[in-house]
């Protein structure tokens, strides 16, 4: 590294000793995830009865709370989303011809049907030729959707005509199921600095609106990803990669950056769910329904476990009653959310472990059967102490190599949609630091390019995944209607999707 690298680093709000640390974790790999088996209903997966669905709908409804909030990423372009619409645009305009079962010759057979469609941009229908249309759709001329944020093009249209943009819709949901007891509304939606304006034009069309509708006073706040957390990409030696001018290359660290954000939320009940996770309204009163299951079933944790809390301070290790406690506590956490912890302890070194087993952020998880949806998935893993926990992993940190943890991952029935509640006070009201309760071992390294050149690329432990690693989790089955995202554009062909 050169002063002029060292400049480069010190600009981004990092340093040369980070640097150096991604660097080694480049080359020393992180250690794989130690899977005692996947979380299922039979173990670790909560399957609720309609008459506990019930109970904690209305939970949900009556528990108090230090405030509400809805976290939404945001902050990706919808370049991927239209990955397969730019590949189809290239060939015409090299002169090839679009196969039938291409997904652009898909969209474009039934433009009609997206909600962003009208005939002031595209004609009527089969009026434009392939090319002209995708030109429409993508480029800057026309809708300029390939370099637009996901959060505001339109998803659906209405038959009143109304036509709403993704985040529209988390407006909407907010309004159903977030709404704190003075008739707030807050959101928290992370973004790319250079989309704020297309985000606030999109939301001066509909708060006005919305705030009438439902009765409601939204409070929205915009929060970027800080340039500090970017991580340093290496060649495929582990050499710093440099772009043609020679500079440095550092890209976003994956969505586990995110804790720093989430660390900024005051409110106590927060709802996180992807910016493409949203539906027509009419199926607003099932993913309200199921939102709400999570949100009583999160309050139920904290109140139980608040309640041990409170005991565990009113008693002494080693006692009649800390041994009780200590029994109690142990089982709980063993049926409830696959806690084991070592035994060869003193009681006060058990009683000492317990109590900071209970007091950590809480996150209960939905989980969707598993029916081929690309995502990460429920396991029960053992820990650097031995301790077994509640953990969502990804693909790539579960070893193919290894004959366990391909068995583990071929019994899997579920996986993670991203529809998280979590619960960031502790018992005494206090903010937790969620930095705190994040494991650095659980990133991983993925193959991307730039400028044409092969790199490595590191990501920081997700958000949902290692950046909670250490929190209290609960994993309950939700019905697969909850999970509606949009991919591609052609998903918005979907009947989620569709009036």
């Amino acid at each position: 590294m050169n002063s002029k690298d060292i400049k480069q680093i010190e600009a981004r709000g990092s340093s040369l000793k980070a640097v150096e640390g991604q660097i080694a974790t480049f080359k020393k790999g992180f250690p794989w995830m130690k899977i005692v088996g996947p979380a299922t209903p039979r173990r670790g997966i909560l399957v609720l009865s309609e008459k506990e669905t019930e109970a904690a709908v209305a939970y949900a409804d009556s528990a108090p709370t230090e405030g509400r909030c809805k976290f939404v990423p945001a902050s990706g372009a919808a370049s991927r989303m239209f990955k397969d619409m730019f590949s189809a645009l290239s060939a015409l305009e090299s002169g090839a011809s679009l196969p039938e079962s291409a997904p652009a010759s898909k969209l474009i057979s039934q433009i009609d049907r997206f909600a962003f469609y009208s005939e002031e941009v595209f004609g009527k229908p089969g009026e434009k030729g392939a090319e002209e249309i995708l030109s429409l759709l993508l480029r800057s001329e026309g809708l300029g959707y390939g370099s637009k944020p996901k959060g505001v093009i339109p998803f659906h249209r209405y038959a009143s005509g109304e036509v709403r943009t993704a985040i529209a819709e988390h407006l909407v949901e907010a309004a159903t199921y977030m709404r704190n007891s003075d008739g707030t509304c807050n959101l928290v939606i992370t973004i790319s600095s250079e989309h704020r304006a297309l985000f606030d034009e999109a939301l001066e069309k509909v708060v006005p609106e919305y705030e009438k509708r439902f009765g409601v006073k939204y409070n929205i706040t915009f929060t970027c990803q800080d340039s500090s957390t970017d991580t340093i990409a290496v060649d495929t030696r582990n050499r710093p990669f440099r772009t043609l001018d020679g500079d440095l290359l550092f890209r976003p660290a994956g969505h586990g950056a995110l804790i720093h954000n989430l660390n900024a939320v005051e409110e106590e009940l927060v709802s996180i769910k992807n910016i493409d996770n949203v539906a027509h309204e009419k199926l607003l009163h099932v993913t309200a329904k199921y939102k709400k299951v999570l949100i009583g079933t999160a309050l139920m944790l904290r109140d139980r476990i608040f309640d041990y809390l409170r005991r565990f301070d009113s008693t002494t290790a080693g006692s009649p009653e800390g041994i009780a406690l200590c029994n109690e506590v142990e089982s709980y956490l063993d049926r409830t959310l696959c806690i084991q912890i070592p035994l060869e302890r003193s009681e006060k070194e058990r009683f000492e472990a317990l109590r900071s087993r209970l007091n950590r952020p809480i996150r209960v998880c939905g989980m969707v059967r598993n029916e081929g949806e690309p995502g990460g998935g429920p396991f029960i893993i053992a820990g650097r102490d031995g301790a077994t926990s509640l953990q969502i992993l990804e693909s790539v940190q579960i070893n193919k190599e290894d004959p366990g943890s391909v068995e583990a991952l071929s019994r899997a029935t579920h996986f993670n949609p991203v529809d998280l509640v979590c619960c960031l006070h502790d018992y005494k009201g206090r903010k937790f630091n969620l930095l705190d309760h994040v494991d650095p071992e659980t990133g991983f390294i993925s193959s991307k390019s730039y400028e044409g050149k092969e790199l490595r690329a590191l990501e920081l432990p997700g958000l949902w995944n290692g950046a909670m690693s250490d929190w209290n989790t609960l994993f309950v089955e939700v019905p697969l209607e909850t999970f509606n995202p949009v991919k591609t554009v052609i998903d918005l062909l979907r009947p989620a999707h569709q009036g």
